[in-house]
């Protein structure tokens, strides 16, 4: 394992990383002069989470809950930050809500002020005007002075500058309950009601520190932040692992953007989820072909995989077109919150882009596999996590069962909901909901999740997410659901909707009516079975262009999408 700093609280690892890093860029941003930038350092950042920080304990919220909701920028990150390290508990909320949503979280977590962009401003004002919840401040991260009762961000950055310099050390003193809620987090939701998870200090930072001691980012690199910043994911592995390890971050302007962004900002480290990889993977190709240069790149990957095992990598050269593509910068992919496709995770690695998957929960805080610099094995989402714990409950004669963990990095529970506790917790385990197994060399497989899981007559299981895999790969899929419906028997059909791209399937297959658009997408699927046994065949297809309902990290909110179709 990679050597690292020891850290106790968010507040410790912002003081030992600036210490070590403070000179070095924390966050780049474009000018209005092309190719120009602007740089917030490491240092300069931490003072500004200790100006904040001081003035929110001045406007009265020291141990108060407070919320934070935006698009990924370096305020969402300050505001977090100012809040968690010595003001109270923060609330990351989903920007992608809908309006009575975000105000049941509101009266939920009992928040009594909110950190807000200006896309907030009408909903936030009728909600303190409405008296919603314990609601009281509304702080914009876009105002440039206080308005109509509003706190701006900048001037209370510049406030807590004056109250510090005058001797204010409040913020500067606070100790941090390491071990108490200092984090409340609402997981998606895809098949239920989003619940309450409790994280706090010692939980993060566990897992900040498993991910250094496995994974090497550091002051040489450059994220891209991509993924909602609220999400545990992007959170954790995103914004608070670069502050620690002295890496610099940038923020993607849009999917339609991220080529450019790779390569305006010379990025070498993203996390994604797997539509965005496996999207890029195929127009990655998609170019090559068009430049009639496909057959020379399969040659120049099977001449590169035997020079590999004479340990010589000449990935950079044979394949600079397809590295500069993506900005000639980009060393590492980290894909999580879904399975990614192996021929894509294979695919990568091959071109010299080292392509990992990871898995964890918002509950794990969330990471509690991933591929490691020393441990990788394709399809799989790596070995378990240093500090943790993990074991597959009652699995079955292929050794598949539910995954189950225990550790420092697991959350202190779900937040006024003791059923949810007393079923998601057994004999200390955390039960993640997935199933999976474990090989003889402790890399963990996930196989799906347990309530999507199709069980058939005869007792055997159809995981969704493999037939899925294969699918999507067909040229013209965007992507699919495969479900289970009930039938007369007592059996359950194996079932799939397809989501089309109508450019791709005219252009390959010269299809333009829906019928034969059916008649071909009908053919490749039986190519698809014909890889399978019978009992996993899929029998019925729907198709359509319009996209399936998911989260805001792309996984498919299977139970509405299922109640939609049925």
């Amino acid at each position: 394992m990679h050597d690292i700093v020891e850290i106790t609280d968010l507040k410790d690892m912002l003081k030992k990383s600036g210490e070590l890093y403070g000179d070095r860029p924390a966050y780049r941003f474009k000018t209005d002069e092309p190719g120009k930038f602007d740089i917030i350092t490491h240092k300069e950042y931490r003072e500004m989470v200790n100006n904040l920080g001081t003035a929110l304990i001045k406007l009265g919220l020291k141990g108060k809950r407070i919320a934070v909701i935006g698009e990924n920028r370096y305020e969402w990150g300050l505001s977090y930050l100012a809040i968690a390290c010595g003001t109270g508990i923060v609330v990351p909320l989903d920007k992608a809500l809908p309006e009575n949503e975000i105000k049941s979280l509101i009266e939920r977590s009992e928040v009594e002020a909110i950190c807000y962009t200006k896309k907030y401003d009408e909903i936030m004002k009728q909600f303190k005007n409405e008296g919603v919840g314990k609601l009281k401040h509304l702080i914009s991260m876009d105002l440039s002075e206080h308005e109509d009762g509003i706190y701006s961000l900048k001037e209370l950055v510049e406030k807590g500058k004056k109250l510090l310099a005058e001797g204010d050390r409040n913020f500067l003193d606070a100790e941090i309950d390491r071990e108490g809620m200092g984090m409340l987090l609402f997981t998606s939701g895809t098949t239920q009601a989003a619940k309450a998870v409790m994280l706090s200090h010692k939980i993060i930072c566990a897992n900040l520190m498993d991910i250094s001691k496995v994974l090497e980012i550091n002051e040489r690199d450059t994220m891209l932040s991509f993924l909602p910043i609220h999400h545990a994911f992007e959170c954790t592995a995103g914004f608070l692992y670069p502050l620690y390890k002295g890496a610099e971050v940038v923020f993607c302007e849009g999917i339609k953007h991220i080529a450019d962004n790779l390569k305006e900002y010379q990025v070498t480290a993203m996390i994604s989820v797997p539509i965005l990889f496996e999207n890029m993977y195929k127009r990655l190709l998609k170019t090559v072909e068009k430049k009639g240069k496909l057959e020379k790149l399969k040659k120049g990957v099977k001449i590169s995989n035997v020079l590999s095992k004479l340990h010589i990598d000449l990935r950079k050269k044979l394949f600079k077109e397809v590295h500069d593509a993506l900005g000639g910068k980009v060393r590492l992919f980290v894909s999580g919150a879904a399975g990614l496709d192996p021929e894509v995770e294979r695919g990568y690695n091959e071109l010299g882009i080292r392509t990992i998957q990871g898995y964890g929960l918002t509950e794990t805080a969330p990471i509690i596999a991933a591929g490691t610099d020393f441990k990788y094995r394709e399809g799989s989402v790596g070995p378990i996590f240093p500090s943790l714990e993990a074991r597959i409950a009652y699995p079955d004669e292929e050794g598949v069962g539910e995954i189950q963990v225990k550790g420092p990095s697991v959350m202190i529970g779900y937040y006024e909901n003791e059923e949810a506790n007393k079923e998601t917790f057994e004999d200390g385990w955390f039960r993640t909901g997935d199933l999976g197994y474990i090989d003889k060399d402790g890399f963990l497989f996930i196989s799906g999740r347990k309530k999507s899981v199709i069980v058939l007559k005869n007792g055997k299981n159809v995981f969704p997410e493999e037939l899925e895999n294969l699918v999507n790969r067909i040229e013209g899929v965007a992507e699919s659901m495969v479900y289970g419906k009930p039938e007369q028997d007592g059996d359950t059909k194996v079932c799939i909707k397809i989501v089309y791209d109508k450019e791709v399937i005219e252009e390959m297959y010269k299809a333009t009516s829906e019928a034969e658009i059916y008649e071909i997408l009908s053919k490749k699927i039986k190519e698809v079975n014909k890889k399978m046994p019978a009992y996993k065949y899929i029998r019925e297809i729907t198709i359509t262009t319009e996209p399936l309902i998911k989260t805001t990290t792309a996984k498919i909110k299977r139970h509405e999408e299922l109640a939609r179709i049925l």
